[in-house]
């Protein structure tokens, strides 16, 4: 995988059966020239408020074109609530589900709680990418001391057995209390493997609490576990 950040398409030709595309990095003069024979388009999402008349009912919308909602997704209009895309937040289907989930309870005189810290996000790519909760990048922004704990895929048994030994597990973790604050997974099943790490995540368990939990042997679900004891120093097959 090759990422070129800060860096923006300007053009794209088509010749016989390739793609050219001419790249440009941001705020220099020259350009480069690429060859694809596939490419994708993907420039991100924004809310679908248009066109809803939201002004008629006194609900304004941000500056991203989302509707504002208090902690119980309360509008500015007492009898309306919103969820999901329109709202701040991941534009994920599993995050509006939760949302929808949590309102429906608290319509009924419930709890309804959504666990914004432990919210998943996977591409579904070739190897895959999966993550929940904060990145190295953000906690040193936040100036939280942290620790990492990581595992290759290509020291995992089952990994080696289906041939699927391209990438790993990091773990990040607080370094007073060893709660977990984010894991990141790029492999095989990565979309699978993080389920286990947000459950962690939403009950607010150690690094330590995920390694002494038994793994079935071999799975690629031992990469966790590994990348979990190496958050403070046991890793036990590195």
């Amino acid at each position: 995988l090759k990422f070129r950040l800060s860096t923006r398409v300007t053009k794209v030709a088509t010749e016989q059966s390739a793609l050219s595309l001419t790249v440009q990095k941001v705020g220099k003069e020259e350009s480069e020239t690429l060859e694809a024979d596939v490419v994708l388009v993907a420039i991100g999402r924004k809310p679908h408020t248009q066109g809803l008349d939201l002004s008629t009912v006194g609900i304004d919308t941000d500056e991203a074109g989302r509707i504002p909602v208090d902690g119980h997704f309360r509008t500015s209009c007492p009898s309306i609530y919103a969820i999901g895309d329109v709202i701040a937040g991941p534009m994920l289907a599993h995050k509006a589900e939760e949302e929808g989930l949590a309102l429906a309870e608290q319509l009924a005189g419930r709890i309804g709680h959504v666990p914004y810290d432990a919210i998943p996000s996977v591409v579904y790519t070739q190897p895959e990418f999966a993550m929940v909760g904060k990145t190295e990048e953000q906690l040193k922004q936040e100036g939280v001391a942290y620790k990492t704990g990581s595992f290759p895929f290509m020291a995992s048994a089952r990994a080696r057995a289906i041939a699927a030994t391209d990438g790993g597990v990091k773990v990040l973790t607080d370094a007073k209390t060893d709660r977990i604050l984010g894991v990141h997974i790029l492999g095989a099943c990565a979309g699978e493997l993080i389920a286990e790490a947000t459950l962690a995540m939403t009950f607010k368990a150690s690094a330590e609490d995920v390694a002494l939990a038994c793994h079935a042997h071999p799975t690629l679900s031992e990469a966790l576990k590994e990348a979990a004891l190496g958050a403070f120093d046991q890793a036990l097959h590195l």
